[in-house]
């Protein structure tokens, strides 16, 4: 399939994701960014800033939309980037450019590509380990990058389409790769949210109060939990049981983002929704389905839902 000379691309709820996604694919692509009415004015007072290792300058040529009607006919790719509590909510309000088109989610969490599949045929999962931030109204910075960008078809005959974005996004400069097991992918980065962001919302502490002897036994019933249900699910994840992934977390991953608040711990901090029913409550409910029991899973994500609806809670 022929490369698109400057595709169309559409970015559905774009905040510190979303908008460095923006300002790196203006060079190469037709932008339109959903985003906050903040970001939307000081955009198209001044452009976009961005700092850090995608680059540092200001980037004209973004069009800030607030509803689907402002989004021209003829659009190539539709990527979402909004938190996964908003993912239904934004594809409501852009059905009409959504359906029929190929969307790709970058989103954290798992579950969000089945809603996307509601609304349209293609969809196409993907992971991203890179460092992004908001300094402020319109204003971006990619601290650092982990890991190429990984995507894949998770719905649909969408390979045409997968190697079509593929194509755009690496001609602006940004690493990816095509990943034949994007659930797993999915998962698999999933796990760690799974494991650590509850607990140290519920707690408000950092990610190295996973390791601590009191909570220890908690965050491996957690994984444990969710590798039967992974099973149950036919999903494959990089390591074969969830003790060898559990030595990964313990040795790797609690001592690299040792001193790290999760967004979780931030969301209850200041009132809003969490994630948490794509990661413990959504183990929970399929658990549910496959006649799993998920004690562990369930009780976090209820301790969680009381915490959001309890902001004023001591």
């Amino acid at each position: 399939m022929e490369s698109l000379q400057r595709p169309v691309v559409p970015i559905l709820g774009a905040g510190a994701v979303g908008l460095s996604l923006a300002g790196k694919l203006e060079s190469v692509a037709t932008v339109y960014a959903a985003c906050r009415p903040a970001h939307a004015g000081a955009i198209r007072e001044r452009g976009l800033v961005m700092e850090g290792i995608w680059g540092n300058g200001t980037v004209d040529g973004i069009t800030c939309v607030s509803g689907s009607q402002e989004v021209p006919p003829g659009v190539d790719f539709i990527i979402v980037t909004a938190k996964g509590t908003d993912t239904r909510a934004i594809c409501e309000e852009y059905a009409a450019v959504i359906r029929g088109r190929p969307v790709a989610s970058l989103q954290n969490g798992i579950g969000n590509e089945e809603i996307i599949a509601g609304y349209t045929d293609t969809v196409i999962g993907g992971t991203v380990t890179t460092n992004f931030s908001v300094l402020g109204p319109g204003h971006v910075r990619v601290l650092s990058e982990s890991a190429p960008m990984r995507l894949g078809v998770w719905s649909g005959d969408g390979g045409a389409a997968l190697d079509l974005l593929i194509g755009v996004i690496r001609s602006a400069g940004i690493p990816v790769e095509a990943d034949n097991d994007i659930r797993s992918g999915k998962w698999a980065k999933a796990l760690l949210n799974i494991a650590v962001n509850p607990i140290c919302a519920l707690l408000r502490a950092p990610v190295e109060v996973a390791a601590d002897g009191e909570v220890r036994e908690t965050v491996a019933a957690l994984i444990r939990e969710t590798f039967a249900v992974a099973g149950a699910e036919g999903v494959r994840l990089p390591w074969a049981t969830a003790d060898d992934y559990l030595a990964h977390l313990f040795s790797v991953q609690v001592p690299d983002f040792a001193a790290v608040y999760p967004s979780m711990y931030y969301d209850l901090r200041r009132g809003r929704r969490t994630e948490i029913d794509l990661l413990n409550g959504y183990i929970a409910c399929l658990g549910e389905r496959h006649g799993i029991e998920t004690p562990h899973n369930r009780c976090i994500a209820g301790l969680v839902r009381y915490a959001e609806a309890h902001p004023d809670a001591p």
